[in-house]
């Protein structure tokens, strides 16, 4: 992939007003030095972001989203495989906001039961992320709502920014060593373009995705955003048919490598988060790591790396750490 000079959509002024911006109604998650289980590598950093509100790093965006434009009285609405989904109405309730949320058939019920919790109307229709998003539009195009997307605004992509800068900023203050190169899930791509837009070149950033479920690694092929089929254990949070434009317009300038990874490798990985950790990590929050636990990320000597939590929505009936 070929590194450009030229400005994304989404800069760090960007996100540091997002920061600002969203500061007082998000948590500061925690990062965590932990051995690296490649033999004789420095530690790796995780960020521990699925303690964030809703249990995502989408409450950042959601947040940055809400409190940037101004909602008319029908309130909000998104669609969303799960993750985005709660975080829109946890922020919304916190704001006195309404929230209608159309989430896909093959949404978690943890999830779906999250949502309807922080007290917004939840629609379940549709195959997938794309078809409820094609019924949230609709939505919005009768009702006047104020549309929250789960990634593809310069809003969302701000707000998941933050987490960069604020993983870059504790790293220092807390003596650790900077990292070269940070390790990131992708679905629809949000968050991504906000890691990769905060750090530019100072950090190789990775994406890493699903082999059932590659919306990136297709665009980069493919030069553009295209559809790709969708067949993941993951699919409910990394679960996008397509890249967003504004993230594609990011991650070719800003995104230095991607890697697939197995549905078996990503199980691996939950289970070595729980083992290693006590981590109840959904799919795509252990997708990250799966890529440095199975080799598909191959690090080179000394490299200092990092790992996003991003999420734990697990369904706790279906999680079983030993299996």
């Amino acid at each position: 992939m070929t590194v450009e000079t030229e400005s994304p959509p989404v800069s760090p002024a960007d996100i540091a007003a997002a920061h600002m911006r969203i500061g007082g109604h998000v948590r500061r998650t925690p990062i965590l030095e932990a051995a690296s289980p490649i033999a004789g590598a420095p530690p790796v950093s995780l960020k521990l972001e699925f303690l964030q509100h809703a249990g995502s790093f989408k409450s950042r965006g959601a947040f940055n989203n809400l409190l940037s434009r101004p909602a008319p009285a029908v309130g909000c609405a998104a669609a969303s495989g799960g993750n985005h989904g709660a975080a829109v109405a946890y922020a919304a309730r916190a704001l006195g906001l309404a929230a209608r949320i159309f989430v896909p058939e093959i949404s978690s019920p943890a999830k779906v039961a999250k949502i309807r919790a922080y007290g917004a109307q939840v629609q379940v229709q549709g195959r997938d992320y794309f078809e409820a998003l094609a019924l949230c539009d609709a939505h919005v195009a009768a009702s006047g709502a104020l549309p929250v997307h789960a990634y593809d605004t310069r809003e969302t992509i701000a707000g998941q920014g933050t987490l960069a800068r604020e993983w870059e900023v504790d790293l220092a203050r807390l003596g650790h060593a900077p990292l070269d190169t940070v390790l990131v899930a992708v679905g629809g791509g949000g968050l991504i373009a906000g890691v990769a837009a905060w750090w530019s070149e100072r950090v190789k950033v990775v994406s890493v995705e699903p082999e059932g479920a590659y919306s990136l690694r297709a665009a980069f092929e493919a030069g553009a955003p295209v559809e790709t089929p969708v067949d993941s254990i993951a699919a409910d949070s990394l679960g996008a048919r397509s890249v967003g434009k504004l993230v594609f317009e990011i991650a070719r300038r800003r995104v230095a490598q991607t890697v697939l990874v197995e549905d078996a490798a990503i199980q691996a990985a939950r289970r070595a988060l729980w083992r290693e950790f006590n981590v109840v990590s959904e799919p795509g929050g252990a997708t990250a790591y799966a890529a440095l636990l199975s080799g598909a990320y191959r690090a080179a000597p000394g490299e200092r790396i990092g790992v996003l939590l991003c999420g734990a929505n697990a369904d706790l009936a279906a999680f079983a750490p030993e299996a």
